[in-house]
């Protein structure tokens, strides 16, 4: 007599009722852990965006898969093409350009990956979701904290300066740069005769980690600065 065991995962090749609600419940749990990451880190797409991103893209493929058993036609790709292109609507909000910085292209790639993670597991492939969602976090988090440890991100920014005199010569701005690894990729210089002033548009490469406070007195001691501000945007 063999032992009965409960099939508490539903089989991929049976579209039940029971079948589609774990579907929808397993997408629903995959897309919150993305979402919680992502709002944690400030985002405005968080669990809840997530989470109905990945159960809309489940609910697609159950539909276009249930169509195409019911009634014997229809392709069900057809409907995932469509919900990539849609899902890509969603990704362009929450890209936000402001001032020449673009924030949300990360959050706009886990919005497109979380639907194709939502398609997948609407097929029923949920070893490879739950697959898919582990690499994700692996990305976001794991992968964030090895760029910060080896100092991989860089920026350009713009360094604002200005002051009292007028500077035929940057090579002391340039040295003070070098001491704390700021690498200068353009300049661009404004002169005020009648004030007696110069406006220096430093175009720069930075780390993160970079000192700030340190390279700016730095550059405060070189002259009499006026003011020294740093931007994303070349303003001269």
């Amino acid at each position: 007599m063999t032992e009965y065991i409960p099939d508490l995962i539903p089989s991929p090749e049976r579209l039940t009722f029971g079948a589609t609600c774990f579907r929808l419940v397993l997408s629903m749990l995959l897309g919150s852990i993305v979402g919680f990451e992502r709002r944690r880190r400030g985002q405005t797409a968080g669990v809840r965006t997530f989470s109905l991103i990945s159960m809309g893209a489940t609910l697609a493929m159950v539909l276009s898969t249930y169509v195409a058993e019911k009634y014997g036609d229809g392709d069900p790709t057809r409907m995932a093409a469509q919900v990539i292109s849609g899902i890509g609507f969603l990704g362009a909000g929450a890209i936000i350009q402001m001032k020449g910085s673009v924030r949300g292209l990360t959050t706009a790639a886990g919005i497109w990956m979380v639907a194709n993670i939502g398609m997948a597991v609407g097929c029923g492939l949920y070893w490879i979701s739950v697959v898919a969602t582990g690499l994700i976090m692996f990305i976001l988090v794991l992968l964030e904290r090895i760029e910060h440890h080896i100092s991989l991100r860089s920026e350009s920014r713009i360094i604002r300066v200005k002051v009292g005199v007028i500077l035929h010569d940057i090579s002391k701005y340039r040295e003070a740069m070098k001491q704390y690894g700021v690498v200068l990729s353009n300049f661009f210089v404004e002169y005020d005769f009648e004030q007696q002033e110069t406006r220096l548009n430093l175009v720069v490469v930075l780390k993160e980690n970079t000192d700030y406070v340190g390279l700016f007195s730095a550059f405060e001691n070189l002259y009499p600065t006026r003011s020294i501000t740093l931007a994303n945007q070349l303003s001269i």
